[in-house]
């Protein structure tokens, strides 16, 4: 080999050498950036720092917690703030665990937040997934999914627990709830009777619990009409959605019945619950009248 094309030989291998160091320096700076900003979005969570908040997001960013998709930067702040007015010293800690660098511009984060409704409480560890992009300078958010621990999936649905009563003043109907905990705090359980004005009371029996493998809140209903149903509840941080699919009680005229049910807290000791959505055998029905309850 003449010394000339020796000399070529050398060099491209040191080009590629120093081509490779420059790749490896410029992923090391993404992971370094990524990981401040997660730490970034920690502090600004727990100063509530709104507008912080906001610039971690991308306007079209999508976030999803357990089933639950909210979409749209405008509507992920929302819920977070209703879910910080509702728990005023909640504070959060992200520790990243993998960084992977899809390109110079995007990156994938792993890693677990780690959550605290009140100073002293034993705290609570979910796991997420988030992709970042680069975008005028900042990694923000595209999405995120986010995987609760079933032990603290029902933390947001506490509230619901107790005695609870409506009255439907223009039906004459009553309907008493009362909702616990149950199995050391993994599952709710609900026992509603529901009094019509001159008809025959109906009686359900409700169980929701969190599934271990996703955090997914389910739910299983029966009533003393022989109907019974499945579903999932999603949140979108201050609404309760209840979906339900199942067989209708006797004198139905049907064999499949569908709704959803919006549960909207109110503030202390009230919610309105209503049934949307409806259909049997696929026939749309008229949405049920919304229903006011009250802490008893």
């Amino acid at each position: 080999m003449s010394r000339f094309v020796g000399g070529m030989v050398i060099a491209a291998v040191f080009g590629l050498a120093c081509a490779e160091a420059g790749a490896a320096e410029g992923d090391a700076a993404v992971r370094e950036a990524v990981v401040k900003a997660s730490a970034d979005y920690a502090a600004a969570y727990n100063k509530r720092d709104y507008a912080a908040l906001a610039d971690q997001w991308v306007e079209r960013a999508e976030l999803v917690e357990g089933g639950s998709r909210v979409a749209g930067r405008d509507a992920i702040l929302a819920s977070i703030r209703g879910w910080l007015d509702r728990h005023a010293q909640a504070a959060m800690q992200i520790k990243v665990t993998d960084v992977e660098v899809v390109t110079g511009s995007l990156a994938r984060v792993r890693g677990v937040i780690t959550f605290t409704r009140k100073p002293g409480e034993k705290p609570a560890e979910s796991r997420f997934e988030s992709l970042r992009a680069l975008e005028q300078g900042a990694w923000r958010i595209v999405e995120s999914n986010v995987a609760r621990s079933h032990a603290a999936a029902l933390d947001d649905m506490q509230w619901l627990v107790g005695a609870w009563q409506a009255t439907d003043a223009k039906a004459g109907t009553t309907i008493d709830a009362v909702y616990e905990k149950a199995i050391g705090g993994r599952a709710i359980i609900g026992r509603v009777k529901l009094a019509p004005k001159g008809g025959t009371p109906v009686e359900a029996i409700e169980i929701i619990h969190a599934d271990r493998g996703d955090g997914v809140i389910r739910t299983s209903v029966y009533d003393s009409t022989g109907a019974h149903a499945e579903g999932v509840i999603e949140s979108d941080g201050t609404s309760l959605n209840r979906s339900l699919v199942g067989v209708p009680g006797e004198g139905a005229s049907g064999s499949r019945a569908q709704w959803v049910q919006t549960i909207v807290p109110g503030g202390e000791g009230r919610f309105t619950m209503q049934s949307i959505e409806r259909s049997l055998d696929g026939r749309p029905l008229p949405d049920g009248q919304p229903m006011h309850f009250r802490k008893k």
